[in-house]
């Protein structure tokens, strides 16, 4: 049996997660999209595939008659409109799958924690940063202590949106927050860049990992990583390290460069939009191992 799915926000990433659960998905059935903007791309292309729609926002999602067949909610709009989305969700008895920075629920990054938390209400995605940089801080983790991880996030300008561009204060909080809790570092730092190049560049990760253990095997260090981007690659073809792992020792210290790229997989946004296609791919995860749950 399928799990009945519906997206809250008719933008750019409600758009291709939407689109990612018609053509990907074989747990999961597209059932609504819910927006504020009644001309929007988003629900012109829902109701052309069949899925119902309203551009009345949360309050008149859960008063649609399709809203019986909703197991999981994606909220795809932004932090502080997720407050009140959750209220009212929790209130309906549906498991939400956060989008935003908001981090009302616990952080979720498919291959590192998601098992963890397969029964809480809220699973919070943090951010595409996070997705894309704290599996790295995780497998570094895993071998030898991580004393400060930094990541550096750099998306193309055209790809971050108004929501991306009022939330950038949350992103950085939230990812660094993210890169402790979940990647295991002592203590983490985040920055994002908009890059303006045109034509537009894919998105660049670059993660250090300070570690205390100038030691270290830095052998199962590279194979710890190498393993990590292979298990993000099973969802986001388009994760893949840029150049091989770097390693300096420096004042007795052991440096851990690692430099990402990511492409997106085009099927509503460009390839370049690496960042929102992540946080698309990762919702779908976690949402179709939700599923396998399901009795």
């Amino acid at each position: 049996m399928s799990t009945g799915v519906a997206v809250l926000g008719s933008g750019n990433i409600g758009t291709d997660l939407m689109i990612k659960v018609k053509r990907l998905s074989e747990s999961l059935q597209m059932v609504a999209m819910a927006g504020i903007d009644p001309d929007s791309d988003g629900l012109a292309r829902a109701r052309r595939l069949g899925v119902a729609t309203t551009a009345k926002g949360v309050d008149a999602l859960v008063s649609m008659p399709e809203f019986a067949d909703v197991q999981v909610v994606f909220d795809a709009t932004s932090a502080g409109a997720h407050r009140r989305h959750d209220e009212v969700l929790r209130a309906h008895g549906r498991t939400v799958i956060d989008l935003t920075p908001a981090a009302l629920g616990p952080y979720v990054v498919p291959p590192v924690n998601l098992d963890k938390h397969l029964g809480v209400p809220n699973l919070n995605l943090v951010t595409c940063g996070g997705q894309a940089t704290v599996p790295i801080v995780a497998a570094v983790s895993a071998v030898t202590p991580v004393a400060y991880a930094e990541i550096v996030a750099s998306i193309a300008s055209r790809s971050a949106g108004p929501g991306t561009r009022a939330n950038i204060d949350e992103f950085t909080e939230t990812t660094a927050t993210a890169l402790e809790q979940v990647g295991g570092a002592g203590r983490g730092k985040a920055i994002i860049v908009l890059n303006p190049a045109e034509p537009p560049l894919l998105m660049r990760d670059t993660i250090y990992c300070l570690c205390p253990d100038q030691g270290a095997d830095t052998g199962a260090i590279a194979t710890s990583v190498a393993d990590m981007v292979a298990s993000v690659q099973a969802y986001v073809p388009g994760y893949r390290l840029a150049q091989e792992v770097q390693f300096d020792v420096r004042d007795g210290w052991l440096l851990v460069s690692v430099f990402l790229e990511i492409s997106g997989a085009g099927h509503y946004l460009p390839a370049y939009a690496g960042n929102l296609d992540i946080m698309t791919s990762a919702a779908l995860r976690t949402a179709e191992r939700l599923a396998e749950g399901r009795p």
